[in-house]
């Protein structure tokens, strides 16, 4: 269940798009959240956003900053959750983690139980 590995990250020009994966070790994606989170040097880490499955529904967050850039979506016969960013910019500059627990977490980090080792996302101007 705690298994989780990114990739997709790398350097793009602002304006970019990027796509990061994340694989995680999951039986079921049902009753589960995934959250995304990033570290810029020198700062705390911050949350991204998350999708918690509960039963059929679905239900995704973000925080304000990348709201209309950035959409989280999976692939449950792969139990891989992807984060698709758009429009990047220089500040999207980060470290970006993906985390997840059984049932539901919020947009505390705390709240998670497993995580990824991260991906480097630069955007350059």
């Amino acid at each position: 269940q705690g298994r989780l590995v990114e990739s997709g990250g790398g350097l793009v020009t602002a304006g970019g798009s990027l796509r990061l994966s994340c694989v995680t070790s999951a039986r079921t994606f049902s009753d589960y959240t995934v959250g995304w989170f990033r570290q810029a040097p020198g700062k705390e880490r911050e949350y991204v956003g998350r999708t918690t499955w509960s039963g059929v529904s679905k239900y995704t967050y973000y925080t304000e900053s990348v709201k209309g850039r950035f959409a989280i979506s999976s692939d449950n016969t792969k139990k891989t959750i992807y984060l698709q960013m758009n429009s990047l910019k220089p500040e999207d500059t980060a470290v970006y983690y993906c985390a997840a627990r059984e049932g539901f977490a919020g947009s505390s980090e705390d709240s998670y139980s497993y995580w990824g080792q991260g991906t480097q996302v630069t955007v350059s101007s």
